[in-house]
């Protein structure tokens, strides 16, 4: 398999230029629009229109104020410097940021920024530090390219300023494309999803954030790209093709048009698919799967039902601890859930406590710094260490029980002490409730994710505890094959097909199904419909996705019977190398759906 966001094939000469990227595409669909350079201090560039021609000069004043306030500071700076005697580098680097802060061209061009595009000083000096960017990036010296540093901490200085004195909340421009190395849950969780047309990543794989979010939220988006944020610049104009895995940046008019095209036929096609979401999802020959949505905000149920979704499979929770001051109390916790127990269209909701750590997050109160996140503090570890932070999570969860049926998951669990003790705190919560007289339902379910081999190997033990497992493989692969799924340089090794990986997941279901319990499966393996008949064929209880996924996987199980779907793992079984299970399947596939799957997928 080739290794994404190596691939840079340049279409034209002639500026700006038309370059093609090749990554890794982990969001379905095409989108058009302006990319938009993103890094973590852009949330603290406040980006406004003025309302008036009034303002211009207003602002312009305010620009040139804090210019002044910024060459005083370096010079303040330079004077202690000098008088505590140190060495002359320093002083030469002050020196060279005043020189940028009286560059005619820097000041010519902001003026002009705020004048031409009616923005606020704050965001006319950061698009003219990424016209710098751009003639800089093209500098043949090394030496020279780097200096644009030196201009990026002087626009700073000025910004800080600026901010200082007249601050704005942020707000990002309408309608763009995302342009980051990679972003964390805290980063989406700031930036206004609603705005955004596509994300184009630097790293990442299928199962990165970005990647979820984005499929969640049905936004085109490519990751692994290598380094495009060093290509593309604010304001080029972008195509992504998250079918594809392609991203064009500033596309001739005939490319554009040829997009626009297929944007619409793509369009049309996700339409008719939707045919199938009202329905269930049932073999030929009368096999039941139940089909979840996957969500992390509440605002993705109406969509998660739309598409047909049954109940929630899983309801990640890390995000209402998100961009806090402080901690979430009960009450707080209590009206997330409301919204998602009970709701009109979901026969279940399961709620997973929160997982935070590793690429998740929590309040700064609560951050441990840790060479391997991943393996540390983290999940049902966490819940079980901050042991009242949990308690409150699962006061509010028991309370939410009154509204409709409830399963309750905690996930990371490797052993039957921590599914115990998780038990013991659970059932001493609700027995306080019940003795302050506090309404629960009857119908609460108690379960785990199984995401760790530990968890695999004593499964059978595990299923004597809990009343459903639900196969977290996002983790389960990653740990079982030691890839960091999040590293583009290994993330070609992440294979659902491993013949390990689909052993791993059979004995999972045996287990489950021989101590009479259902089992469900909620990672990104359930949304690919690749992977569809194989899993049905295991016997797999639930598939929880993505709800943009769900119509897809929806027709290839109407689409085939049990007893197919069993024969083709069995054959599956026989293989023992990753090509040979892909090409197997990916050919029976095409057999079967014509129309839904080409030699690209899988």
């Amino acid at each position: 398999m080739d290794k994404p966001g190596k691939e840079k094939i340049f279409i034209r000469d002639d500026q700006p230029s038309t370059l093609v990227l090749k990554g890794m595409g982990v969001s379905p669909g095409i989108t058009i629009g302006k990319a938009y350079h993103y890094d973590r201090m852009d949330l603290q560039t406040p980006f406004y229109k003025l309302g008036s021609p009034s303002l211009v000069q207003e602002e312009i004043d305010r620009f040139f104020s804090a210019l002044k306030e910024s060459e005083e500071q370096l010079l303040n700076l330079k004077k202690k410097l000098i008088d505590s005697g140190s060495g002359m580098e320093p002083l030469y680097i002050i020196d060279v940021h005043v020189m940028i802060l009286k560059d005619q061209r820097l000041i010519d061009l902001t003026v002009q920024n705020i004048r031409e595009m009616s923005v606020n000083a704050e965001w006319a000096i950061r698009m003219t530090i990424e016209k710098y960017r751009g003639i800089f990036d093209k500098m043949d010296d090394e030496y020279l390219r780097d200096r644009i540093t030196d201009i990026e901490h002087a626009g700073q200085r000025i910004i800080n300023n600026l901010v200082g004195k007249h601050h704005v909340p942020s707000e990002l421009p309408e309608g763009i494309i995302v342009i980051a190395s990679d972003l964390s849950p805290a980063d989406t969780a700031q930036l206004k999803i609603d705005k955004i047309l596509g994300f184009a990543m630097d790293m990442g794989g299928r199962t990165s954030h970005t990647a979820i979010v984005a499929r969640s939220m049905e936004i085109p988006a490519v990751v692994a790209l290598g380094d495009i944020t060093r290509l593309v610049k604010t304001n080029d104009e972008i195509i992504i093709d998250g079918s594809a895995g392609v991203v064009i940046v500033n596309p001739d008019p005939e490319v554009r048009k040829r997009y626009g095209w297929k944007k619409r036929l793509y369009e049309k096609a996700r339409d008719d698919l939707l045919d199938y979401a009202g329905l269930l999802a049932v073999t030929k020959d009368n096999h039941r799967v139940e089909i979840g949505g996957n969500i992390e905000f509440i605002e993705e149920i109406p969509s998660a039902i739309h598409h047909g979704a049954e109940g929630i499979g899983l309801y990640r929770t890390e995000f209402i601890y998100v961009n806090r001051r402080k901690l979430p109390d009960e009450e707080e916790h209590l009206e997330n859930y409301r919204h998602v127990v009970g709701v009109n269209g979901l026969s279940w909701s399961t709620i997973r406590t929160f997982d935070l750590g590793g690429d998740k997050f929590f309040p700064d109160q609560k951050v441990f710094h840790e060479r391997n996140p991943q393996l540390g503090m983290r999940a049902i570890r966490f819940c079980l260490k901050e042991k009242e932070l949990f308690k409150v999570q699962l006061r509010a969860i028991l309370r939410t029980s009154i509204y409709g049926k409830l399963r309750i998951m905690f996930p990371m669990i490797s052993g039957i002490e921590e599914i115990r003790e998780a038990k013991e705190i659970l059932e001493g919560e609700k027995r306080s409730l019940v003795a302050r007289g506090v309404k629960l339902g009857n119908d609460i379910e108690i379960g785990i994710m199984i995401e760790i081999p530990s968890a695999v190997i004593i499964a059978d033990r595990l299923a004597k505890e809990v009343d459903f497992f639900s196969i977290g493989t996002n983790d389960l692969i990653q740990y079982s094959l030691a890839i960091d799924r999040i590293n583009e340089q290994v993330s070609y090794l992440y294979q659902p097909f491993h013949p390990a990986v689909i052993r791993l997941i059979k004995s999972v279901v045996d287990a489950g199904h021989n101590a009479g319990i259902r089992v469900a499966m909620c990672g990104e393996m359930a949304a690919e419909p690749v992977y569809t008949m194989i899993l049905v064929g295991m016997g797999i209880d639930e598939l929880s996705m993505h709800p943009l996924a769900i119509p897809r996987v929806k027709k290839i199980i109407r689409g085939i019977t049990f007893a197919e779907a069993q024969s083709l793992f069995e054959k599956v079984l026989t293989f023992s190398f990753v090509e040979e299970i892909r090409g197997f399947v990916l050919e029976e596939m095409q057999k079967r759906f014509p129309e839904d799957f080409s030699v690209d997928d899988g």
